[in-house]
């Protein structure tokens, strides 16, 4: 079967998104495995899936699969790409759109001046909705794991995340905590973990290991996650410039009950089409 595709990126976070808006497209984990593949397929962080919209409330349906072959809830980098992608290909003319997540509504919106702006929905703090095996909600959590205790702030942004404090992210153990961290028993659907350093009161680094694909030039609902974590720990303030080893993202939170509110580009890099 040739299947087309176009390979996108949102500040080195990479996908190859798929149009099954206008013909029906099926992948089994293994095909979606060997396409991540960056020596014998095409290579990417995660599969993005254009569909239509199975309720009335949206304009199109957005699925997501990362490297490994899993679903998953939500990416907020992709989230950018998806909206230039039906923007590109004319499936829409509108510059705001309703996309359908497996997490809810988003709001993904088109700027004049080619960034996307995009409403991530609000944060969630309860445990048992991140998921996360807590006693009640904190702002900070202790993590044992096999290499040392960690202190984390869990939130969910549509999916799970765990957000550490470090002092300097170039020499943060990220390749041995993040794996540890990912498959902690205390995150039932893992989470991706988060490693923070804070510049000042609106900047900070960020390094992101994130289930199912590994550490990523950049992760958008990582850079929600860990924005807000921030914000609530005192050591932040609206809004913040996050920046990755992929580029930048502006992050804004006016706090409780607020959406986040995610802005950054993404770029078409090619076209292709390859033999499954």
């Amino acid at each position: 079967m040739k299947l087309k595709f176009t390979k996108m990126q949102g500040i080195g976070n990479d996908f190859i998104v798929i149009d099954g808006y206008t013909q029906p497209v099926s992948l089994t984990p293994v095909q979606i495995c060997k396409l991540a593949d960056r020596h014998f397929g095409v290579g990417f962080d995660q599969l993005l899936l254009v569909e239509p919209a199975s309720t009335a409330d949206a304009d199109f349906r957005y699925r997501i699969f990362n490297a490994d072959g899993g679903e998953v809830e939500q990416c907020g980098n992709g989230a950018r790409c998806f909206v230039r992608f039906v923007h590109d290909k004319g499936l829409t003319k509108e510059n705001e759109i309703r996309v359908e997540t497996a997490s809810g509504i988003i709001f993904p919106r088109l700027e004049s001046n080619g960034l996307v702006k995009v409403n991530m929905g609000e944060p969630r703090f309860t445990p048992s909705e991140i998921p996360f095996s807590a006693a009640q909600e904190a702002t900070t959590y202790q993590l044992q794991t096999s290499e040392t205790t960690l202190t984390i702030s869990a939130v969910s942004m549509g999916n799970p995340h765990a957000v550490t404090l470090v002092d300097d992210v170039d020499s943060a153990p990220v390749a041995v905590l993040g794996p540890l961290i990912e498959a902690h028993p205390q995150f039932p659907q893992r989470v991706n973990a988060g490693f923070m350093q804070v510049v000042d009161s609106h900047h900070i680094h960020l390094r992101v290991y994130e289930r199912g694909s590994g550490e990523t030039l950049a992760c958008g609902t990582g850079a929600c996650a860990a924005v807000v974590s921030g914000i609530r720990r005192g050591l932040l303030q609206s809004p913040v410039k996050v920046s990755t080893r992929g580029g930048d993202l502006n992050i804004a939170w006016d706090g409780d009950h607020a959406p986040v509110w995610m802005t950054g580009p993404a770029e078409t890099v090619f076209e292709g089409e390859i033999d499954i």
